[in-house]
């Protein structure tokens, strides 16, 4: 395995890592206090308005659209490149990420479309989605149903001569709530007599189409994420779109939702693991300035344990989720499905737990407004749901070593 990064991706993270401290980070406060403004006004799902100005500057800089492999669309670097990127971008989740047109769900809807939309959806969604012109939603799990079987998903895309008709219910459309979310690439039943894994399709429905209603935005314990268009719950009463709106072929859901969560897992992951750099950065500027019990925090035995044991588990998880992009890059998404699997439990384990070191050194603080970290931590508890439960992700683990037991295939470790 070679987790060397190429020069490039050494010359962008010197620039990333530049554009933070001079531009991310000094935006951070006006930026929250824009989002307070359009809650007072009564739009917080409107975006801040300096979020347009950090794209100008990302874009001026060379940092945007990094997350695309393919070369057609944006720099084409390897998953493996990108991924320290992505640690980096995480370091400032609320930024970051959207200023260079690189957040979720954004960045799995326009692979998707580049991998699989024709030339037309490229024309029509793919090219204003590069240009951050407008915004999508991903629309795949259901209220009603237990999401974590992917299988389970109910809602029904029906062939109508030139149309697919649309009914469903479904929730956590992330990004929907703002004016900017136009379009919502939508999983659901196209043939429910298919092979179970064949049955799904997914299509392309814009949001101002008839029969679309986005009822409500949900909460993560208690975060709107307004700047970033909250979680929507949208209901599909009989929509109507033409057949055209199909994306890549019927019964493809499966097929193509893998192809999406494979280098998107990537990103999470790394991501987070950007957020644990910052906290045990906070963490011990925090205890080496903070005094108790007649000294530093820093001299306590347990607070030195605690930043010890942060960066082992930082340093563990990173070394797995570039494993993993290596396996991307050289043998591809479904040979590395079991190091997928591992690191979406691993990397948000690990920085869920220096995260909570981090409040706790921080005390009241840690779980107020005034340090970013209790914001950090919630979006990460949602990272052991997101893409999958962690338990579906340990199962999918233990049956590939259950099976290699049986067969008595050597690991690949």
């Amino acid at each position: 395995m070679d987790f060397q990064h190429s020069a490039r991706s050494v010359d962008l993270q010197a620039a990333l890592s530049a554009f933070l401290s001079e531009v991310i980070y000094p935006a951070e406060a006006e930026f929250h206090q824009q989002e307070q403004e359009n809650r007072q006004t009564g739009t917080p799902f409107r975006t801040p308005a300096l979020m347009a100005d950090l794209k100008a500057e990302a874009r001026r800089r060379g940092l945007w659209n990094l997350f695309l492999p393919d070369d057609r669309f944006g720099p084409g670097l390897s998953v493996l490149d990108y991924a320290p990127l992505a640690e980096l971008s995480g370091r400032a989740p609320n930024l970051a990420p959207e200023a260079m047109n690189c957040s979720a769900p954004d960045t799995g809807n326009m692979e998707l479309l580049a991998m699989f939309g024709s030339q037309q959806q490229h024309e029509q969604w793919l090219a204003p989605l590069l240009a951050g012109e407008i915004r999508s939603c991903f629309s795949m799990t259901e209220p009603d149903v237990a999401s974590s079987d992917a299988t389970n998903i109910a809602t029904r895309i029906s062939r109508d001569g030139d149309s697919y008709v649309i009914s469903g219910r479904k929730w956590w459309s992330t990004g929907a709530m703002r004016e900017e979310c136009r379009l919502a690439i939508v999983m659901g039943v196209s043939d429910p007599t298919a092979d179970r894994y064949a049955r799904h399709s997914m299509i392309l429905v814009p949001l101002d189409n008839p029969g679309v209603t986005v009822h409500r935005s949900t909460t993560v314990y208690g975060y709107d994420d307004g700047a970033h268009g909250g979680h929507a719950e949208i209901g599909f009463d009989e929509v109507r779109v033409p057949v055209t709106n199909l994306l890549g072929p019927q019964g493809g859901g499966f097929a193509m939702a893998q192809a999406r969560l494979g280098p998107g897992r990537i990103h999470h992951c790394m991501r987070s693991l950007g957020m644990a750099e910052r906290a045990l950065e906070l963490m011990v500027r925090r205890a080496s300035e903070r005094e108790a019990f007649g000294g530093p925090l820093s001299d306590q035995g347990v607070i030195r344990e605690w930043i010890a044991e942060s960066r082992l588990a930082i340093e563990q998880a990173r070394l797995l989720v570039l494993k993993a992009a290596w396996l991307i890059d050289t043998a591809g998404v479904k040979q590395a499905a079991t190091e997928i699997a591992a690191i979406k439990v691993a990397a948000p384990r690990a920085a869920s737990y220096v995260l909570d070191r981090a409040i706790q050194t921080f005390g009241a603080a840690g779980v107020s407004g005034d340090t970013p970290l209790a914001q950090m931590w919630a979006g990460l508890r949602t990272l052991h749901l997101a893409d999958g439960p962690d338990e579906v992700h340990l199962r999918s683990v233990a049956r590939v070593e259950l099976n290699r037991a049986r067969t008595g295939e050597a690991s690949r470790a």
